[in-house]
């Protein structure tokens, strides 16, 4: 244990240090803060693609749900989330980076208009911040399990850690640390499943190994919610605030689809390695004479059937991903909240002071530099989405389940908006795009509340008793959503394309644009 320790000490530390060393390189510039100075080298932007794809939520989801209800179960998050990246290099990650946008809705406003841009930053600050409790419920989990801290202390020790380096270097400190995380993880998930086969053997127990489509075919072994996984991870992460935002900051459209194919591949590398030796974690277990109990699956392997060196790589590879998914959501949603609700712009074009504020000046900032009033206002905000997060975190302890909840909600409100609005911009209207998120997000939450389970999780959060929706129909309302939010779209466009005009967002170059062609 004190290997571990160790272990979790030197990660913790080690991603502090570089987080507030980078720290330096925003120097009062919200644009630097925000998208790293839209300046990310290949090597930092694949592998901070590949850490938001990695992050604990999706790890010990994904170990949990394999042990439990079988290989296409728990590696649907690995395969969501790399078709997310494969799907954003073919199709969005050129285009988007091109724009020169500084946060997604920035989109939504260029293309919709200001309502348009409101609403797809509310759909998307919900969304993150179950993303982000999620990450929290993992580190919790491990400072209780590993330090010996209560869970709810170790909740609110990591959330206060990130909180810290977040504030101090935005993007900057989230890319940098990255770099370590997706190398640890790399390393430590290679060398557990090398551990695993050669010292217990992979044991596939009947009926839930990878050959068994069955678990994508027929609903009574969870087929709804697996494809459900993959849709809502394949499809809503890419309108995922902290994902495009990694996506803007590449220094070039080619660096941008690059980075998202190597982060695909190497997503599934890494993640579906964690499926297979979760199969053979309770025969493991069993064995050894242990149980999980309510434990995470991974965690209790590591404890008790894994070297300490190794059950150390492997947890810092898990710290580092909470801390990297945690950071971007915390930025992500911030600057959103910031920008986007808030309206505080950066004239971007500005030669005479990187940190003048459209709207009246420079605030002094944190760590003795000037900031301007964007990049302030983003790091005040950083505290109560922490908070919000540390709550949800608290009242609903389930990491898959949040991981692919968020992601859910960002499928069913924003996404046909997007792609419409990119690849259909001559029947994009603003009563289109708005219809289609609102009805969207309503369906999802409406189905939220009355389905007693969401992706094989007990609904704790907010359920309505009832006797119309089971346990059965958990899975469908992520395609039942999608599919409203695309109906609403097509049939008030149809009916407004000629009433409403039609903005195109390649045209606007000036970022502080709204539809319509005036600025602010």
């Amino acid at each position: 244990m004190s290997v571990i320790l160790y272990g979790l000490a030197a990660t913790i530390v080690t991603m502090m240090a570089i987080g507030f060393y980078v720290a330096k390189k925003v120097n009062g510039d919200s644009i630097n803060y925000i998208v790293a100075g839209r300046g990310l080298i290949l090597p930092l932007a694949a592998a901070t693609l590949m850490a938001q794809s990695l992050d604990s939520n999706a790890t010990l989801g994904n170990t949990d749900l394999a042990a439990g209800f079988g290989f296409w179960a728990g590696a649907a998050l690995p395969v969501g989330l790399a078709l997310c990246l494969f799907l954003t290099g073919l199709f969005f990650a050129k285009p988007m980076n091109r724009l020169n946008l500084t946060t997604l809705p920035d989109f939504y406003r260029r293309k919709y208009g200001r309502t348009a841009e409101i609403v797809a930053s509310i759909i998307m600050s919900v969304a993150y911040a179950f993303l982000l409790a999620g990450n929290l419920v993992a580190g919790g989990y491990l400072f209780q399990i590993f330090v010996g801290t209560s869970f709810q202390l170790g909740v609110f020790i990591i959330a206060g850690l990130v909180l810290a380096y977040t504030v101090a270097g935005g993007l900057f400190s989230v890319a940098y640390t990255d770099v370590l995380q997706a190398g640890v993880a790399f390393i430590g998930s290679i060398a557990l499943i090398v551990y695993v086969t050669t010292n217990y053997g992979i044991t596939v127990p009947s009926g839930m190994g990878p050959t068994n489509l069955g678990q994508l075919t027929d609903p009574s072994q969870g087929a709804y919610i697996n494809l459900a996984t993959i849709v809502a991870l394949g499809l809503g992460d890419i309108v995922a605030i902290d994902f495009m935002e990694r996506v803007f900051a590449a220094d070039s459209p080619e660096t941008a689809q690059k980075a998202c194919f190597i982060g695909a591949a190497g997503t599934l590398v890494i993640g579906v390695p964690f499926s297979v030796v979760a199969l053979s974690a309770n025969p493991i277990l069993a064995s050894l004479g242990v149980e999980a109990g309510n434990q995470a699956v991974l965690y209790t392997l590591l404890q008790n059937a894994i070297p300490p060196w190794l059950a150390a790589l492997v947890l810092a590879g898990i710290v580092a991903a909470s801390f990297s998914t945690s950071d971007g959501a915390i930025l992500g949603t911030s600057a959103v909240i910031a920008r986007n609700i808030g309206n505080i712009r950066v004239d971007e074009e500005s030669t005479t002071s990187p940190a003048a504020a459209a709207d009246g000046g420079v605030d002094e900032g944190f760590f003795g530099s000037e900031s301007d009033k964007l990049l302030t206002v983003t790091r005040l905000m950083s505290l109560p989405i922490t908070l919000l997060g540390v709550f949800l975190a608290i009242r609903v302890s389930a990491t898959g389940m949040l991981l692919v909840l968020a992601f859910d909600i960002m499928l069913a409100g924003a996404f046909v908006p997007l792609v419409m609005g990119l690849y259909w911009s001559d029947i994009a209207t603003t009563p289109a795009a708005l219809g289609s998120m609102i009805a969207g997000s309503a369906t999802r939450l409406v189905l939220f509340v009355m389905v007693p389970t969401t992706y094989a999780y007990e609904n704790t959060l907010l359920y309505i008793p009832n006797d119309i929706f089971t346990a059965a129909f958990d899975g469908l309302p992520t395609f039942i959503a999608a599919a409203v939010g695309l109906v609403a779209f097509l049939v008030i466009a149809f009916v407004t394309k000629d009433d409403y005009p039609i903005y195109s967002v390649e045209k606007q170059s000036n970022p502080n644009i709204v539809a319509g062609g005036e600025e602010d």
